[in-house]
C-alpha cells in the first residue's frame, strides 16, 4: 500500500528553514506515512531548490503567492492526504503516532503552535493562536494543516490569494479544523526582529481586517512592510 500523504511546502528563498523542516518530517518517512514532499516555489534565488534536490522532493513553480503556491503543490499531490507545512516550521518528535490515529477519520485537522523561543511572549503569543484555533476554528498555516483530499477538494481548495489563505481554507470548511495533541515549531525571528507585542497586534489588525471584508493583496502589502 501506498504511504498516504503528500508533503506541500511553499517555498521562497527558504534554505535557511529547510533542513529542520525536512529533518523532523524523516520520522515520517521512517513510519511509512510520507509518500512524497512538493516544493512549491515562488521563484527562490537562493539554495532552496538546491536544497530539494538533495532531498529528492519534487518542484512544482510558479508566481510568488502563497494561496497559488499551496494550490499548485496540491493539485500536484498524489497522496489521499495532504501536509501543508511551512519551511521554518518544524513537526515535533513523536508527530507521527498522533497523524496515526487520526488518519482513520477523514478530516481536517491542525497541530498545536509554539515558537523555538523561551519567555512569557512566546508563550502568550502561542497560546492566543491555540485557544484562536481550538474555539473559533481558524489555525494559521504555520501551524500546518493536515486534510484529506477529498475535504480539501470538497471545500475548494486553497485560495490564489497572497495572503490569509488559511484563513481562508479554514472559514471554506466551516470550523472542521480538529486539534491534533502535537507540536509544530516555528521560527521566532520575526517576532524577535519586530516585537512580540507589535507583531502580534499587527496580526491580529490583519485578521480582523480580512474578516470583515479588506483586499487580501492590500493586507499583504501591509504585512510586508
Amino acid at each position: 500500500m501506498r504511504a498516504p500523504i503528500s508533503v506541500i511546502i511553499p517555498t521562497l528563498d527558504a534554505e535557511s528553514g529547510l533542513p529542520h523542516c525536512l529533518s523532523a518530517l524523516g520520522e515520517g518517512l521512517n513510519a511509512g506515512l510520507i509518500r512524497e514532499v512538493i516544493f512549491s516555489d515562488g521563484g527562490s534565488l537562493d539554495s532552496t531548490l538546491g536544497i530539494a534536490e538533495a532531498a529528492g522532493a519534487e518542484v512544482v513553480s510558479g508566481p510568488p503567492s502563497r494561496g497559488g503556491q499551496l494550490r499548485r503543490g496540491a493539485e500536484a499531490a498524489a497522496g489521499d492526504w495532504l501536509l501543508f507545512l511551512h519551511a521554518d516550521t518544524a513537526l515535533q518528535e513523536g508527530w507521527t503516532e498522533v497523524v496515526l490515529r487520526a488518519l482513520p477519520t477523514p478530516g481536517a485537522y491542525h497541530f498545536r503552535l509554539r515558537f523555538d523561543a523561551k519567555g512569557l511572549a512566546p508563550r502568550l503569543v502561542s497560546g492566543w493562536a491555540n485557544v484562536r484555533s481550538r474555539y473559533l476554528g481558524l489555525p494559521y498555516g504555520d501551524q500546518g494543516l493536515l486534510i484529506d483530499r477529498a475535504s480539501y477538494e470538497k471545500a475548494g481548495g486553497f485560495p490564489d490569494i497572497p495572503l490569509m489563505e488559511d484563513v481562508a481554507l479554514a472559514r471554506l470548511l466551516r470550523r472542521q479544523m480538529l486539534e491534533l495533541p502535537a507540536y509544530a515549531v516555528t521560527n521566532a525571528g520575526k517576532y524577535q526582529r519586530q516585537g512580540w507585542l507589535r507583531r502580534g497586534a499587527r496580526n491580529l489588525s490583519i485578521l480582523i481586517r480580512y474578516l470583515f471584508g479588506a483586499d487580501p493583496a492590500q493586507l499583504a502589502k501591509q504585512y510586508r512592510k
